[in-house]
């Protein structure tokens, strides 16, 4: 995929563009969005998303070389959305945790989203000079997406504690207010500095995205190798999601197997990416050094697949849960 230096200024200054139109909108007003605006704002991303992959359909796919950029733009952008709203959960759990009041909680999403699309800009940018330079990688992404499919469905109850062990960390080594000061993330008292319960809320969600961005750019790296559309995926799957947070609401408890298919899915992509290594393989101890002759998954039965697990997922999932609730 040829893609130019303007293509590439040109979506990293809408992104930033995006970035800056939401924080001026929430910096100027702290309030808890209306179902209305959430449902407008996201519709609008989505929508964006939607125009995007249809534009790259169109400009980049080389059908007379296999090209099929804007099927794995939609799988990869597909597979990172379903990983962020895993990602809710968490963001659920740390607000409650730190019982941070509604009004505050935008502001909180806001710089957690910024964080979490500077990790992956990070770790995409150094799984491409990985993928550049060894072949062999894939096998380890491969393995670690199995590994960690492999821990979902082992456990699937995420832990009502917001505070990781950094958070602990700045608890135990730094002065700490439990008292809520807006979005001040430091204040002084009687000469001394102390962090704010704002600031412990974002390092934890910032840690948070840390872990997650370990799982999701080795999962998209499964569906495309190309660093632009990685990128593009990520951050369109990243936008909306503070309005997805206050939309879905309670909806996201009822949404019960979801890490159970999270763990199928990743695990399907962690079996491709392994299949793609061993298609590839140029490792001597492996096979004396010479490709396997395996069956490689295209991109449109990913897609498929893709739609299929999230799909069945959501459904088992709303069945279930509201069966569950008319029992009582």
């Amino acid at each position: 995929m040829s893609v130019s230096q303007t293509e590439w200024f040109v979506t990293i200054g809408v992104t930033v563009a995006v970035l800056l139109f939401d924080v001026i909108i929430v910096a100027r007003k702290p309030h808890e969005p209306t179902l209305k605006e959430c449902a407008i704002y996201l519709a609008g991303y989505i929508g964006l998303a939607v125009a995007f992959g249809i534009w790259v359909t169109v400009h980049h796919n080389v059908p007379e070389k296999g090209g099929d950029f804007g099927l794995q733009f939609f799988a990869g952008w597909l597979t990172e959305y379903s990983l962020s709203i895993d990602n809710l959960f968490i963001f659920l759990i740390i607000m409650a945790s730190f019982k941070v009041p509604r009004k505050l909680q935008q502001e909180a999403l806001l710089v957690g989203i910024i964080i979490a699309l500077v990790f992956r800009g990070i770790f995409i940018a150094l799984g491409a000079v990985a993928i550049e330079n060894f072949s062999w990688i894939f096998y380890i992404f491969g393995a670690f997406l199995l590994w960690t499919a492999y821990t979902l469905v082992k456990d699937t109850d995420h832990d009502d504690d917001g505070e990781n062990g950094v958070v602990r960390f700045a608890r135990r080594y730094f002065n700490t207010k439990n008292e809520w000061h807006g979005l001040k993330l430091f204040i002084k008292e009687n000469k001394k500095t102390f962090i704010t319960p704002m600031f412990l809320v974002i390092l934890s969600l910032g840690t948070t995205d840390l872990l997650f961005a370990l799982d999701s750019i080795p999962a998209i790296y499964g569906l495309t190798k190309e660093p632009y559309l990685v990128f593009t995926a990520n951050v369109f799957a990243l936008m909306g999601l503070r309005q997805l947070y206050f939309l879905l609401g309670d909806l996201l408890k009822r949404l019960i197997y979801l890490s159970q298919g999270l763990a199928l899915l990743l695990a399907f992509i962690g079996v491709k990416l392994v299949l793609h290594a061993l298609h590839t393989n140029e490792l001597p101890f492996i096979n004396g050094g010479e490709h396997f002759d395996v069956p490689e998954i295209p991109t449109l039965l990913s897609l498929g697949v893709i739609v299929a697990i999230l799909s069945i997922t959501a459904v088992v999932s709303l069945t279930v849960s509201s069966r569950r609730e008319r029992q009582g």
